[in-house]
């Protein structure tokens, strides 16, 4: 195996909370110059106040050969910027230390590495001498440069003039095309329209694939991470909770992330939710996707049935159904299930809690993230039960379209009724 490109060893970065750590000589001037009018007249005092230490990174460890895409994941505060800007050079580590062997190109907020007086034209030609490229190297990119960025017509305006999108297109394009071997891209491509965002990861998988340059991404798109990266790296609190492939990488970061934000009560509990109306037949006690083994699972493949189970209690009473709706990011519904368009199932006509496993035909649905709403209903009663958002799945880049780069979600033009692949199975778990 060929020496890492990078190398983090025991890498930790610590603040002081209520202190003011320059990291610039303009900052440590500004700094001064704030306290010194916060003691004029309106007594504004000092700016330190009590301080505390705050871990931002603690002892994280990892390496990464040329060439690979790894992915970097995390809640917001969980130190990923903070890391970028260690590896990028923007600011030291405390404790530790990183080893970058290459010309790194950093894309970590909007404008990074632009002087905003200079002007388009002028300030690619100053990224470049940055990267340590010559002139004529710089020159033999240019036309590719603002071809992918779209600002052609605002080369010769300064940078300040820009919006936002025009910032971030423009910085991504001259991070991209200059040719670092580490590329290290952070959220800003949030900033950018749809469009520009699937050219940006098209252009990344290029770069890392038949180009053979390294790349770091931070994103919450988890598709995108999925799509583009082969190993990915799960930071919580500052330290690394996972380091390794992609899939297992997400799948215990939404795990997680539904263990905090759990909806539904446990099987166990005796009291009813509170999304229960009074007077109910039913309840529902918990519903999951699950995979062939029958384990708990966040992923969907758009080729395979989809198979869930929800655990129910009933009293008993007769003309019980079930609906099972799913929805896309923008809480549109897209498709939908009703144990009433079945007349074979058996559903529970005794006292008890039950476990109903549905397995549904394959779905076609485009890479993103989805949310389930479960329901119980007894004819002309309306909903007994009804849970929002009572699971999540996430369906990686596998569209069966074959549109390459496609992460637009199902749109909500349309409830598309599902079918069932397998008989429904209901099982009794407890009187």
């Amino acid at each position: 195996m060929s020496r890492p490109i990078i190398e983090v060893e025991n890498l930790s970065k610590r603040y002081r909370l209520g202190q003011f750590n320059a990291q610039t000589m303009r900052e440590e001037v500004e700094h001064l110059l704030t306290r010194f009018w916060s003691k004029g007249p309106r007594g504004g005092g000092s700016l330190s106040g009590k301080s505390s230490e705050f871990w931002a990174l603690k002892d994280v460890s990892f390496s990464v050969q040329p060439g690979e895409a790894i992915g970097i994941i995390g809640r917001n505060g969980a130190g990923k910027s903070t890391l970028l800007k260690i590896l990028s050079r923007v600011t030291e580590p405390s404790t530790g230390q990183a080893r970058i062997r290459g010309r790194t190109a950093s894309l970590l907020e909007i404008g990074t590495g632009f002087h905003p007086e200079l002007t388009g034209r002028e300030n690619i030609y100053l990224n470049g001498a940055i990267l340590g490229m010559t002139r004529a190297e710089i020159r033999a990119k240019f036309d590719e440069i603002v071809a992918f960025a779209e600002v052609d017509r605002f080369l010769d305006t300064p940078v300040k003039r820009y919006s936002s999108g025009m910032c971030v297109r423009l910085a991504f394009s001259v991070a991209a095309h200059l040719e670092p071997e580490i590329l290290i891209v952070d959220e800003v491509l949030a900033v950018g329209d749809t469009e520009f965002q699937k050219k940006c990861l098209g252009k990344m998988e290029s770069v890392s694939g038949k180009g053979g340059r390294t790349v770091l991404f931070v994103s919450h798109n988890l598709t995108a991470i999925k799509a583009l990266t082969q190993r990915a790296l799960l930071l919580e609190s500052g330290t690394i909770n996972f380091f390794g492939p992609t899939s297992d990488c997400i799948q215990g970061y939404l795990r997680r992330t539904e263990e905090r934000g759990r909806i539904l009560p446990q099987a166990s509990d005796d009291e009813f939710p509170s999304h229960q109306k009074d007077g109910c037949h039913t309840r529902v006690l918990s519903v999951r996707i699950v995979d062939d083994a029958g384990l708990p699972t966040h992923y969907y493949l758009s080729h395979n049935p989809l198979m869930l189970e929800a655990r129910i209690e009933t009293d008993g009473t007769k003309g019980m159904s079930f609906d099972v709706y799913i929805l896309n990011s923008y809480g549109q519904r897209v498709l939908f299930y009703t144990s009433n368009l079945f007349d074979n199932i058996d559903l529970p006509t005794c006292r008890g809690r039950y476990d109903i496993r549905i397995a549904l035909k394959p779905l076609l649905l485009a890479s993103g993230s989805y949310k389930i709403d479960f329901a119980t209903a007894f004819t002309r009663m309306g909903y007994d039960d009804y849970v929002t958002h009572a699971a999540n799945f996430e369906i990686p880049y596998s569209n069966p379209t074959g549109n390459s780069w496609d992460f637009r979600e199902s749109g909500g033009y349309g409830l598309v009724a599902m079918t069932l692949e397998a008989p429904v199975t209901v099982n009794k778990v407890q009187s």
